[in-house]
């Protein structure tokens, strides 16, 4: 019986192993956790990179109170942000509300305006990694709420 219990770790750990080509190249020692793997935003939207001749990716760490919101805005380009700690509600215009913890990765909607809203009792901190345009903002305000 341990034996086969020993089998059966190796070869699950080798499966693991198979299913994390990313972690090719690096020493064994390295631990790869995959964090976000996908071909659509948050709100299903094929994700598409920028064409542009002068490309620029920002990263950025944005923090939002407790009870505080980020406001009704959108990006024009891919954005992709890790939550490091809070819980944070994402409200996507059309009536749709996405929630995200500490731990989790997303892929930000483009063009479709947004609301990111701390509803928690601890500030929420997450990184944000933009694909954009040299010299053009990543992040427009809307004029008004849907």
């Amino acid at each position: 019986m341990k034996t086969k219990l020993i089998l059966f770790t190796l070869l699950a750990g080798g499966l693991l192993h198979a299913q994390l080509p990313d972690a090719e190249g690096y020493k064994k020692e390295i631990i790869i956790k995959p964090l976000l793997k996908t071909t659509v935003t948050s709100a299903g939207q094929p994700i598409v990179y920028p064409q542009t001749d002068s490309p620029e990716v920002t990263a950025v760490l944005v923090e939002i109170p407790p009870g505080a919101e980020t406001g009704w805005h959108k990006h024009p380009f891919p954005c992709f942000a890790y939550v490091i700690s809070g819980s944070l509600d994402v409200d996507i215009e059309g009536g749709k509300t996405h929630h995200f913890t500490d731990g989790q990765a997303l892929a930000e909607s483009i063009n479709l305006l947004h609301n990111g809203r701390n509803t928690g009792t601890e500030p929420v901190r997450l990184v944000m990694f933009a694909m954009g345009e040299k010299a053009k903002a990543f992040t427009e305000r809307a004029s008004g709420q849907p």
